[in-house]
């Protein structure tokens, strides 16, 4: 089984991430900010990754040092779990629509952390978290994962539904660039 488990404590948060790779979606997420919760819900279960989060972070200050903490920890647990990544795919592309808004996620298990973020949301916030929070978050996983990582939302005009594709989009592309592919052997 490809999994991890990962602590991350900080003067600003307390982080516990647990991830199988090759599970079927089951999910726990509790981070203090509602809408990021249901962001990585809808990760791991389109990702079809069992992930537990659990993060207490200073929410009295603003949610940034908790967003960006769980997506480094989240991302050291990617590393952890895929290992050398022998017999991966190594890369995928996802298109996710949702309603009028429609994003993509193309993932590169390179080894080498790179994101490129193109997700220009109407609003300035979604569920009260500031939307440019979600770029440092991917940056952080992609940064921890060392995988280069492409999230954008080609079009839409609702912020929620842009930022769920999103997250669709890329839970959906790791998973596929993590699959075991029997036609692939050694590291890709």
């Amino acid at each position: 089984m490809r999994t991890a488990e990962i602590v991350r404590n900080t003067s600003e948060t307390q982080i516990r991430v647990s991830l199988n790779i090759d599970g079927e979606g089951a999910r726990r997420v509790s981070t203090g900010v509602g809408f990021f919760d249901h962001m990585l819900d809808l990760f791991a279960k389109h990702g079809l990754f069992d992930l537990t989060v659990e993060a207490k972070g200073d929410l009295h200050v603003d949610a940034h040092h908790t967003i960006e903490d769980v997506g480094i920890a989240l991302g050291e647990a990617f590393a952890q779990a895929a290992g050398d990544k022998a017999g991966v795919s190594r890369y995928n592309t996802q298109f996710v629509p949702m309603d009028e808004a429609m994003a993509f996620a193309s993932v590169d298990f390179s080894g080498r952390a790179y994101l490129q973020y193109a997700v220009g949301c109407p609003d300035a916030d979604a569920g009260g978290v500031p939307v440019q929070l979600f770029e440092e978050f991917f940056r952080a996983l992609a940064t921890s994962a060392r995988l280069t990582l492409h999230v954008s939302a080609l079009y839409g005009a609702n912020t929620h539904h842009m930022l769920e594709a999103s997250f669709k989009a890329a839970g959906r592309a790791m998973r596929f660039a993590l699959e075991r592919d029997p036609r692939c052997s050694g590291i890709p």
